[in-house]
This record gives C-alpha cells, sequence and structure tokens, in this order.
C-alpha cells in the first residue's frame, strides 16, 4: 500500500515536552484500517522517517491516525523536527499502519507504561474498557505528575499512576508474582523497565508477556564480515564497531531506516547467501530465512550477500 500524504489538524502540548499530533486527509476521506498496537512511519520535514504508536483504538474508517511524540534533544533529530518544523496545515507523508504489537483476546489484562510508552497501551486500554472485554488494570510509570500525557484519563480504581520523582521506583513484584493463564501482560516503555518485567515474569507463560521494544538490538560480541550487494556485486567491508547499515551508506549504497534500533524493519533487506545472526524484533518467522534488519544484523559466515527488499507491504 502506498504512503499516504496527510494533514496536521490539530496540535496539543500534553506535557512540557510531550505533543500530540492528529493527522488527516486533506480530503476529508476516511483512512486505512488499523487496531491498538499499530504504527506508522512519519517523514518528517527534516526528512527523517520516524516509527510511532497511534494512540487511539482504531478501527475500519478511522478518521484520523493520532500519535505522541517526546522532544529529545539529544537524540537523531526527528523529533526535535516534530517539534519545530510542524505546524497546523503541514503535509507529512504517513505509512499505512503496521501492527507488530497486537492486542489478543484474554479474559484479564494487565497494561504497564513507562513514560511515552503509554501510546500504543492507551489505544489498548480505552479499546478493551469500551468493548467490556475484561478486566483491564494499568500501570502507569513517569517521572512526574508535569511530565505525564493523559494524567486524567487514568484515575479510576484500575489504574496505578506512579511518579518516581514523589516515591521512587514502583515494586512490580506484588503485581506479577502469581501468574495467570487468564492474563495477558502487555508493557511498553524504556529499556530497564523491559528487562525488569522480563526478569518478573519468567514464571509465566512467555505467550502470556507482551513486550513494545523501543530499543530491540541485543548486546554481543560481532565480528567483522564481507556483505555482497547483489545488484551490482559491491564487496562491503563491515567491521565489527560499525552496522551493515552504516557500512553499506559508508560505500554510497542508499538503504532507508527509521528507528536504527531493529524494532520497525524499516532496513529490511533481501538475505539472498549466507547466514546471519539475527538481533531484531521486527522480523519473525519465515521472515528471518529470506531477510534481515540491516541496523542490528551481523552475519555469522564470512560473508553475507544482501539486496534491495522486494516484499509488498513493507514500510
Amino acid at each position: 500500500m502506498r504512503s499516504l500524504r496527510l494533514r496536521v489538524a490539530e496540535l496539543t502540548d500534553l506535557a512540557p515536552t510531550v505533543r500530540r499530533f492528529a493527522l488527516r486527509d486533506p480530503r476529508g476521506s476516511a483512512l486505512p484500517a488499523y487496531e491498538p498496537g499499530a504504527h506508522v512511519v512519519v517523514t518528517t520535514p527534516a526528512g527523517h522517517r520516524r516509527s510511532y504508536s497511534l494512540v487511539d483504538p482504531g478501527g475500519a474508517r478511522p478518521s484520523e491516525y493520532v500519535v505522541c511524540v517526546r522532544r529529545d534533544d539529544g537524540g537523531r533529530g526527528g523529533s526535535v523536527s516534530m517539534h519545530d518544523d510542524v505546524a497546523m496545515g503541514t503535509e507529512l507523508v504517513v505509512s499505512p499502519p503496521d501492527n507488530r504489537f497486537p492486542l489478543e483476546p484474554a479474559a484479564r489484562y494487565l497494561f504497564i507504561a513507562g513514560g511515552i510508552g503509554i501510546t500504543p497501551i492507551r489505544a489498548m486500554v480505552r479499546r478493551v474498557r469500551a468493548d467490556g472485554r475484561g478486566g483491564a488494570r494499568l500501570l502507569y510509570l513517569t517521572r512526574s505528575a508535569e511530565d505525564t500525557p493523559f494524567l486524567r484519563e487514568f484515575d479510576g480504581p484500575e489504574d496505578t499512576v506512579h511518579h518516581s520523582a514523589d516515591r521512587g521506583r514502583l515494586d512490580l513484584w506484588p503485581h506479577l508474582a502469581v501468574p495467570d493463564d487468564d492474563a495477558r501482560v502487555y508493557c511498553c516503555g524504556p529499556a530497564p523497565l523491559l528487562r525488569a518485567v522480563r526478569a518478573l515474569t519468567a514464571h509465566w507463560r512467555a505467550s502470556r508477556v507482551h513486550l513494545e521494544e523501543f530499543t530491540a538490538g541485543r548486546a554481543g560480541p560481532s565480528a567483522p564480515f564481507t556483505a555482497v550487494w547483489a545488484p551490482d556485486g559491491r564487496r562491503v567491508a563491515v567491521p565489527a564497531h560499525l552496522s551493515l547499515l552504516a557500512a553499506l551508506r559508508r560505500d554510497g549504497i542508499p538503504v532507508e531506516s527509521s528507528c536504527e534500533s531493529g524494532t520497525c524493519g524499516t532496513c529490511r533487506l533481501a538475505l539472498l547467501g549466507g547466514e546471519v545472526e539475527h538481533r531484531d524484533s521486527a522480523l519473525t518467522g519465515a521472515d528471518r530465512l529470506g531477510s534481515l534488519a540491516a541496523c542490528v544484523s551481523r552475519a555469522r559466515s564470512p560473508e553475507i550477500v544482501v539486496g534491495p527488499n522486494e516484499s509488498e507491504g513493507s514500510v
């Protein structure tokens, strides 16, 4: 499906560093369907491509896509461009929604959000509560009330909003100590929170625990290797300290990317030869037999052969 050109119809500051963007079709047409957990890839005015979770529950014919962007002055420029270069009426190129963090059926849910990780979790909580499908408990962990988007939405008896600046870190063990095969745990947030939830749910069935990682690449030893670019046979040396993505770009081979942490799949390439260690969370199952994420994947063999990804529907 082709990318969309959407207009910024609403801009709202939800916190000092978090801005809400409502994106609509300039002609008023309905947008492609999506379900909670989906994200879109937005091309910023400065040319960055960034993945943002959709914060509303979605459905068959949504009238808008809503994303929230936390400004990070120490980042790679995407969030700064969204804050500084986007105004009411700005038109942005946006991918159709993709969903690698789907909301699965369950009798009960425990949602855990850390900081801006509330964005996909909000969509899920609203969908579950609107449908009456089961209990939806929320643990929302932020630094302070001032820094908490959607703070007033989550003040019910099933909601725990915890500010670390006031009370220190929340002890998650009482909420995860007893595994529940009829429940699902969904967590989105920074890496330390994800590591804690993964450790504290080691005694749960793995299929009941769902984590949305902002940074997916697994740390580990990296050896140098050679990548052969199939379209022209060019041989690209990839040293231990450099990603395949960076090495290809260094040698003049353009590869699109977004998160550069193995979560979005934008830099997916076709794997045509050799063995690869997959360090991403974007590719699953059969996809890994013939593809790799250039930003984090490493070669297991001295040489691999790669080329452009021709799969339909990739973003």
